[in-house]
């Protein structure tokens, strides 16, 4: 809700100096007339329930316009609140149990308590106890209001340093301030900030921590070099870099070894593919930490692979004593801690050496011996992992789990469970664990955690994180993607729940994981009222049958009223009046005794009854599981009154939303809000702890696409800030040929830098892994050859000519023999014959005579005759 508290003080308090506490939900300016004075005064609520309730029920409100006038729905509230309140006639304060200073202020961090000698003599007992302002106006000087408030002052405030090497790098200050003191009223929470800056240049210190099991001598081989690489790529990132080295297999106890005679100096004895490797061992230290990286590589060199019976290992007991062996390891308070933890199969948990018998849990001590051997391997069991996480802690040390695919999983669990810790992917033979190292360092240099050390049960600490980009994050105490030099704060906001016995001090630490630096934090309570001091006992106030302390008499047993006057038994039956909430309603709630005219409660096995008509009680609050306010808050007169960074009904709600940040920064990856600690995914189709899982989502394809371009192509925006180890963790396949027939696999396709078109496949298992089918190179369109180009445009032409010509052939050829089988038909539809001209015709002569001549003659000469 929008606090419009602090837009109406300023005006508020200069008219008619009111103070507005922290706990205030709204504000109300009003002209109230009341019947005490009959005058109009301009005051300012901040919250109904600090009305006097009593005096409202004889108010007449005019309101007066605000600045959140505009919003009728909050006018109504407002107006909703002073009606409930106003039948209740509930003052959190004056209806509370305080019958001395302390107790008032145990109350509620509003409440005051007055301790003048002849203030309320009329009244009960408890209208000592009110808030600050109301005491005022019913007559009770400023210097007797009890009233203490929390604060905080600065004890070391050294400026943030910028880099970390060189001749002050021994002063270097990573954490602002260094130290500070707090004065704590329970329930009166207060605030400081913390910042931090990791600087450049800050000195590393290596230790490589190896399994030298039988599995692992290729990769003894790929590390034989090691070190120059990897001293030549960490000097890219610091000028003062030194490297360690350490090597562990397992306890040389059965079951986890083998211990028969013939296996003691070679347990490889018979084993055909690799018949000889050095005797068992737990852990060795082989290399102190130097800046000699030529000493590295001679050691390793030197080594040889050993052999164990059972698959798992002992490396948590070689982490141990690295972490906390400082003196033989030779680490420095003044770098980086890192312990690069190799290994290809899982590790030994506690309680596994009760199988060979351990029963002893482990100590947490260093046990090198001369030889710089583990010397307890076969005297305790492996550490747990509370344990092997508060030595990382204690000593500032990073672990780096660099470890095969197969058991990425198991070992990404294990982090969560080991502050500082991080797990990277090893390849089968260690050919990338000096990218892999890198990639961790940078991972680890871009995160800012804040971890608690000693932390008092009875405080309640809340934090809001604003990172690089300047928004505050309630509930986080940690920024990601911190870049060198860049300064990160912390809200912190402290609550004290109760008080602890008189005179006692407490503190804790505030460090970042994995610094040195440290904020020491000391906290003293303000519990006591100034006005104890002059307590007197059998005092002439107090007819000389109580103490008087504070402005009031605390009665011997047997004697009550204001000045202990009463002798416990005598009832004014004309004055019962006086121990009724209100006519009609039962003496006392039914729940005490009226005795000189207060109300005595009755004890309870349930709790605490109390309050002026004995109306309260500290048990009757809403419950989470059988647990009275879920165990996170106090329950006053029926309402739970909940601990810093808890909400709800029954204070069963956590505000804390680191849980609910996913890989990428966000909330619930931004696709569902954080609700009591665990996220509600609101996005169709989204699911996983942080709704990181969503593979119908429109941006699924998106979210992937940057992880393909990272890890299979080292290019996209992930490769740039090298946050692509971290945030991409998902199972990635390469195939030649993308199979699409699947229909429980989201089909992604996208163009590259290149004009390349890159295909992939997203689905879930049922394990709850991602797993993305992606093909091993994107598929690109080959440039065409000028020649070829050239040929095909002239055969083209060529090609286009020959059709041309051929088709006019084809039609020529069809025309004529079109027209030839025409002719043809007309020909053979003729009625004449060869020998025959139908177009001529016979002559008929005109002169007989000539004819017969001529017909004779001719038959002269037919005849021969001329």
């Amino acid at each position: 809700m929008v606090n419009y508290c602090s837009g109406l003080q300023t005006e508020c308090d200069s008219n008619n100096n009111f103070e507005c506490g922290l706990l205030f939900r709204v504000a109300v300016c009003v002209y109230q007339l009341t019947a005490l004075d009959s005058n109009f005064s301009r005051v300012c609520r901040c919250d109904v329930e600090r009305m006097d309730t009593k005096k409202i029920s004889a108010t007449r409100i005019m309101w007066k316009p605000c600045p959140f006038t505009h919003h009728p729905a909050l006018l109504l509230y407002i107006v909703l609140e002073i009606f409930i309140h106003s039948v209740k006639g509930l003052n959190v304060c004056m209806s509370g149990s305080a019958t001395s200073c302390e107790e008032c202020l145990l109350i509620h961090p509003s409440c005051a308590w007055c301790a003048q000698e002849d203030f309320g003599q009329a009244r009960t007992l408890n209208s000592r106890c009110d808030f600050s302002q109301n005491l005022q106006k019913r007559g009770c000087d400023a210097p007797f209001i009890e009233n203490p408030r929390s604060g905080s002052s600065l004890l070391r405030s050294k400026p943030l340093s910028s880099k970390g090497s060189g001749v002050t790098q021994y002063d270097v200050i990573q954490i602002y301030p260094q130290k500070i003191s707090l004065s704590l009223r329970p329930g009166d929470q207060t605030s400081f900030e913390v910042q931090v800056r990791p600087v450049e240049d800050y000195p590393v210190d290596l230790y490589y921590l190896m399994d030298l099991s039988l599995s692992m001598k290729d990769d003894l081989d790929t590390i034989r070099n090691l070190g120059t690489k990897l001293a030549e790529e960490m000097r890219k990132l610091t000028s003062n870099f030194r490297l360690g080295f350490g090597s562990f297999v397992d306890k040389n106890i059965s079951p986890f070894s083998y211990t028969a005679p013939k296996y003691q100096d070679n347990p490889c004895n018979g084993y055909k593919l690799f018949p000889n490797c050095v005797p068992t061992f737990g852990f060795r230290h082989l290399l102190s930490l130097t800046d000699k990286v030529d000493r590295f590589n001679e050691e390793v060199q030197k080594q040889m692979v050993s052999r164990n019976r059972d698959a798992p290992e002992g490396g948590f007991d070689a982490i141990l004593q690295a972490a906390v062996c400082k003196e033989k390891i030779g680490w420095r308070k003044e770098a980086y801690h890192l312990l690069v933890f190799a290994t290809d199969d899982v590790p030994h948990l506690a309680l596994d050496g009760k199988l060979g018998g351990l029963v002893h849990p482990h100590d947490g001590q260093c046990h090198l011996n001369d030889k710089n051997e583990y010397s307890a391997a076969n005297k305790m069991d492996y550490p747990s992992l509370a344990l092997l996480g508060e030595k990382l802690a204690e000593n500032n040390i990073f672990l780096i789990f660099a470890v095969t695919k197969r058991h990425y999983v198991l070992y990404k669990n294990l982090t969560a469970l080991i502050p500082g810790t991080t797990v990277e992917i090893l390849d089968q033979d260690s050919k990338n664990i000096i990218q892999l190292i890198v990639n961790a360092y940078n991972n680890i240099r871009s995160k800012v955690e804040l971890s608690i050390w000693d932390h008092p049960e009875d405080l309640s600490l809340a934090f809001t994180a604003t990172c690089q980009d300047g928004q505050p994050l309630t509930g986080l105490r940690k920024c990601a993607d911190v870049k060198i030099g860049d300064t990160v704060s912390f809200n912190i906001t402290v609550d004290a729940r109760g008080c602890p016995p008189k005179g006692t001090r407490k503190s804790f630490t505030i460090r970042p994981v994995g610094f040195k630096d440290r904020l020491e934090v000391s906290v003293d309570y303000r519990c006591d009222c100034s006005c104890t001091y002059y307590t007197k006992t059998n005092s002439s106030r107090c007819n000389s049958a109580g103490t008087y302390s504070c402005g009031m008499c605390r009665c011997e047993p047997g004697y009550l009223g204001a000045r202990c006057e009463c002798e416990e038994g005598e009832v004014d039956h004309q004055h019962l009046s006086a121990c009724r909430e209100a006519e009609g309603k039962q003496v006392c709630s039914g729940r005490g005794e009226c005795s000189c005219n207060q109300c005595l409660c009755y004890e309870s096995e349930f709790g605490k009854i109390y309050g002026t008509f004995c109306e309260c009680d500290d048990f009757s609050c809403a419950r989470h599981k059988g647990i009275l306010c879920s165990g996170h808050g106090e329950c006053h007169c029926g309402e739970c009154k909940c601990h810093a960074g808890y909400i709800g009904d029954n204070c069963n709600c956590s505000t804390e939303t680191a849980s609910c940040v996913s890989d990428d920064g966000k909330i619930c990856s931004g696709r569902g809000s954080c609700v009591c600690g665990r996220c509600q995914c609101t996005e169709p189709g989204a699911f996983g702890d942080t709704c990181e899982k969503c593979p119908t989502c429109p941006d699924a394809c998106g979210t992937k696409r940057e992880c393909i371009e990272c890890r299979l192509f080292n290019t996209g925006r992930l490769a740039d800030n090298q946050t692509c180890q971290r945030m991409c963790k998902d199972e990635i396949i390469t195939v030649e040929t993308l199979k699409t027939d699947d229909s429980n696999t989201v089909q992604c396709v996208y163009k590259t830098e290149n004009d390349c078109v890159m295909k992939f496949t997203y689905s879930e298992h049922a394990n709850g892994q991602s797993v993305l089918t992606a093909l091993k190179e994107p598929e690109c369109a080959v440039a065409p050859n000028a020649m070829t180009v050239l040929l095909a445009v002239v055969g083209s032409i060529l090609l286009m000519g020959i059709v041309l010509l051929a088709l006019w052939k084809l039609v020529i050829t069809i025309h004529d023999r079109r027209e030839f089988a025409r002719f043809q038909s007309a020909r053979s539809r003729a009625r004449y014959e060869m020998a025959s001209n139908p177009v001529y015709k016979q002559s008929i002569p005109s002169h007989p005579m000539e004819t017969v001549f001529h017909m004779h003659s001719i038959k002269s000469c037919n005849g021969g005759v001329h």
